[in-house]
């Protein structure tokens, strides 16, 4: 094609389509197509589905989604139930806390989002979770290595080291400044969104795994880094982020402006039963949303004691040992965000539970100054509009508005706690790390958690699951080796044949990724390769760790309109909410969770649709024998038989099958 006048053409072309000399057509039996084949056969490549790539805990979604369902079943007798609790806690110890606060960013990957709406993956884990209580499920602990390693902090991040360090047979001790474990899930959430039984459930079941507790114990007060170090054999730093950013405003110095993180503190240890009249909420995320709420199920209580000033608790001047119910009246709660609230980062699901219990929320306002009273107390905020119409946010000059206030919550972001860690602490007030979860220059010291980053439970929870692999790495003197591409917990096609007994008679391994023809289809072309008997029955690739099943690999036409399963909700209304501590949310029946789960599309791997035994017009493509079959190894090419066709790829709806054979 001519280059227009008014381009210029680059001295130096940077992709070629053609090589020189291509410039004709080679014998037309060499190309791909011949009438309706093609020297191309289908490959079973397993993949990562968007959700379990989207979960910063890693799980194996897709798979215990598939266990409810019925596809993938367990060997022996162990109930489904089961099984689908421990392929899930393979990666998070915590599925009936998780289901239930969790914000789920796997539903915002899930790639039936393209179909109706996306699976409720919170919810089917919720069951899971509820099952292994009631159920009175534990963990197993690995054999006894002798080593043994202190973990600084009994929050959600260290709590799941302790899992995965028992499960490896390394010894476990939680240090803790608090009276009772789990860290932000206790006292930064509410317990009508974690229960306390719930909570305390998820959290003995891995204490009773063997792990050794110092409570009321903070390292670098009460005990130096200097001594735990000389006393273990590595040490993770999983202290958290407890110190709540400040507003940056003229007048935010006063005593009844104070942080979200620390306005949870004192109403989830106790102290904090009362709030003030007028509360204004500083934020847009999941924790400006708890502070809202709680203020409005607190309430205040008029012309109350100076010392019961709500500021006064939460500083810890004081604690509310009893408040008179009975005087008790609602609080008027605004919650402002300098985001629209359709971009807020909370759940929208909070948001929408906050306004439904009489709770103001503006969007696009920003705090400008606090406007303080004879006796330096906050009487009221100063704010102003924000306008995004040119993309940024920008202050809108003479739309200042000034609300009156009786107590200022900031909840725009938190820091650790670094007294005693001074040395390690960046100048953010957090701890840096490599993609190891080792600390830089400190050999033995690992890092993990919202020290590094405050961020989502399941995201320090799968740093976690990763920081205990480079101890255990650190341990054994073994090279911590390259993390994955996609670094979640992966289904292992040898390890599910092992499990349910299946014999390999052939394995042949070969280079991750590669898709070479090897022997016509009677040898693997991957790490999972294998003939059974002697004879090739599934040419299986898995590029789980490398790739990602996107909506466009999808046959989304087999897939009908379904819609969701969900919870039942019965939170309460603005006239009801005071002194409302109940859950909110109704766990799914059985019928339910199977139902639901059986939405799920199987994105990157097989469920047995038959599609492509059906409409294979050769008669190529065979269900695996009974003895020889598993999930993920359900069907078989007869290469003999196969011409190429592509329609078992095509008519796929996961995605599995691809047209790979044959490609040099």
């Amino acid at each position: 094609m001519a280059t227009p006048e008014n381009k210029v053409q680059p001295e130096k072309q940077t992709w070629r389509r053609y090589r020189d000399g291509d410039h004709q057509w080679t014998n037309w039996h060499d190309m791909i197509y011949v009438g309706d084949e093609t020297h191309k056969c289908p490959t079973y490549v397993h993949k990562t589905p968007p959700c379990q790539g989207s979960c910063p805990s890693g799980e194996d979604i897709r798979g215990w989604l598939n266990i409810v369902r019925g596809i993938e079943k367990p060997s022996g007798d162990m109930p489904w139930q089961e099984y689908a609790f421990r392929r899930s806690t393979d990666a998070n110890p915590f599925p009936a806390i998780m289901g239930r606060v969790c914000p789920a960013p796997c539903e915002d990957g899930c790639n039936r989002n393209d179909v109706e709406d996306h699976v409720g993956i919170n919810s089917v884990e919720q069951f899971i979770g509820d099952y292994g209580l009631s159920s009175n499920l534990t963990f197993a602990v690995g054999e006894d290595t002798g080593k043994k390693i202190a973990i600084l902090g009994g929050g959600p991040a260290g709590l799941a080291a302790a899992y995965q360090l028992r499960r490896l047979g390394h010894a476990a001790t939680i240090f803790d400044e608090h009276e009772l474990l789990g860290g932000m899930m206790r006292y930064g959430i509410p317990g009508y969104r974690t229960p306390r039984d719930v909570l305390d459930g998820e959290i003995n079941r891995i204490v009773n795994m063997g792990v050794e507790l110092r409570m009321n114990t903070r390292v670098g007060r009460d005990i130096s880094m200097d001594d735990v170090r000389k006393e273990f054999d590595a040490v993770l730093v999983a202290i958290g982020a407890w110190t709540g950013r400040d507003l940056p405003i003229p007048g935010a110095d006063a005593e009844n402006c104070i942080s979200g993180i620390a306005f949870l503190e004192a109403f989830n240890d106790g102290r904090l039963k009362a709030v003030a009249g007028k509360v204004i909420v500083v934020g847009g995320g999941d924790t400006s949303i708890d502070v809202a709420s709680v203020a409005r199920r607190l309430g205040h209580i008029k012309n109350a004691n100076p010392k019961d000033r709500p500021e006064n608790v939460v500083l810890g001047h004081t604690a509310h040992d009893v408040i008179d119910i009975a005087r008790r009246e609602g609080a008027d709660v605004l919650l402002m965000s300098r985001q629209p609230i359709e971009k807020m980062s909370a759940a929208q699901h909070e948001v929408t539970d906050a306004k439904r219990e009489g709770v103001e929320i503006r969007g696009s306002v920003t705090p400008v100054s606090v406007k303080k009273g004879p006796d330096g107390r906050a009487v009221a905020m100063i704010l102003a509009q924000v306008d995004y119409s040119t993309g940024k946010a920008v202050v809108m000059e003479g739309t200042e508005e000034e609300i009156a206030c009786d107590l200022i919550v900031s909840a725009i972001g938190q820091t650790g706690r670094v007294q005693g860690f001074e040395d390690l602490s960046n100048d953010r007030g957090l701890i840096d790390s490599d993609k190891h979860y080792q600390v830089p220059n400190q050999e033995g010291l690992f890092v993990c958690g919202d020290i590094i980053r405050p961020h989502l439970l399941t995201t320090v929870i799968g740093q976690a699951s990763i920081a205990v692999e480079s101890i255990d790495h650190y341990l054994r003197h073994e090279d911590m080796g390259k993390r994955p591409k996609v670094d979640v917990h992966h289904f292992n096609l040898l390890d599910k044949l092992k499990e349910t007994g299946v014999e390999l008679e052939h394995y042949e391994s070969h280079d991750m990724g590669t898709n070479k023809p090897t022997d016509n289809g009677m040898r693997g072309t991957d790490q999972h390769g294998f003939s059974v008997g002697g004879i090739a029955v599934h040419n299986y690739e898995d590029r789980s760790n490398q790739e990602i099943c996107g909506t466009d690999e999808l046959f989304l036409g087999h897939f009908e309109f379904e819609a969701r399963n969900l919870r039942e909700e019965y939170g309460p209304g603005p006239e009801d909410v005071l002194g409302h501590f109940e859950e909110r949310m109704k766990g799914l029946a059985e019928e339910e969770a199977v139902a639901e789960a059986g939405r799920c599309m199987s994105c990157g791997m097989c469920f047995e649709c038959d599609n492509c035994v059906i409409y294979c017009p050769q008669d190529a493509v065979h269900r695996t024998p009974k003895d020889e079959t598993t999930m993920g190894r359900y069907v078989y090419t007869d290469y003999d038989r196969c011409i190429g066709c592509h329609i078992c790829a095509e008519v796929c709806p996961t995605g599995y099958i691809k047209m790979g054979m044959g490609d040099e």
